[in-house]
């Protein structure tokens, strides 16, 4: 796809909400925009922005990730074995390897997630430490998206892992300390944006057509979903070992929620 088509599709996207905080600051509020000659110039440096991300997912992002895996699960890099044997999912192992290492690296990187860690502890008074919130939810992250690639390895339904998922999220929502719950649950929903979605949907979809008996429709589909709810377990899970210590050790933690 062409980058100037791209530029059009990403125009038409963006002038409803273009037209809407108009419609609402001339019509509904009745003021005139502030420094409006910089908002224009803003929304024209967003459509551009938008439109040479989206060349970038087409061209690098999309077809590299497609491409790990199918080099990952070819029979150049798996184990060799005998023409009557089946494939057993250990021998996966470095396509669970970079999985993790590719689930934590892109999520310590995620722009959304240094805003929202920063804002917490800025907050927070300096007891959220933004640095290892960034971890938790990188942990969280790799350890979601490396669940998803043995789930497409193994062809087990998806709404297994989801319900199951649900259910830890609930019992630790009922007995994680009540400040972090809300950031928890935020958490989970900021990791999976710009850089990391490209990636984890090429990722499955290039495995669940190179792994033999696997569609890409039933399949390739639902790393996002394990990859949003597991940070939320690792945060409340870090802020439940914090409230541990903290209270095994009679004083307060430095930097912990």
């Amino acid at each position: 796809m062409s980058f100037f088509v791209i530029l059009l599709d990403t125009l038409l996207d963006i002038l409803p909400i273009a037209a809407i905080i108009f419609g609402f600051q001339y019509l509904v509020i009745r003021k005139p925009i502030r420094h409006l000659p910089q908002v224009l110039a803003g929304f024209v440096m967003v459509l551009f922005g938008l439109a040479f991300f989206l060349q970038g997912l087409e061209q690098a992002l999309f077809p590299m990730g497609e491409l790990m895996a199918l080099q990952l699960t070819s029979d150049q890099v798996l184990p060799q074995l005998a023409s009557d044997l089946q494939r057993h999912w250990t021998d996966y192992y470095w396509v669970y390897i970079f999985a993790f290492t590719i689930g934590a690296s892109t999520t310590i990187a995620e722009p959304s997630l240094i805003a929202v860690s920063i804002k917490a502890g800025e907050i927070s008074g300096g007891t959220i430490d933004p640095l290892m919130l960034r971890i938790a939810v990188a942990l969280g992250m790799a350890f979601g998206i490396t669940l998803g690639t043995w789930r497409i390895v193994m062809g087990y339904p998806l709404h297994w892992f989801v319900l199951g998922a649900y259910i830890l999220v609930i019992i630790q929502t009922l007995r994680s300390p009540k400040n972090i719950i809300p950031l928890a649950f935020d958490s989970g929903g900021v990791t999976t944006s710009t850089i990391t979605v490209p990636i984890i949907a090429a990722l499955g979809l290039g495995m669940a057509t190179s792994i033999p008996g696997r569609s890409p429709i039933m399949d390739g589909f639902g790393m996002i979903a394990l990859a949003c709810l597991f940070p939320i377990i690792t945060v409340m899970g870090y802020a439940q070992i914090a409230a541990w210590l903290e209270k095994r050790n009679g004083a307060p933690s430095p930097k912990t929620p």
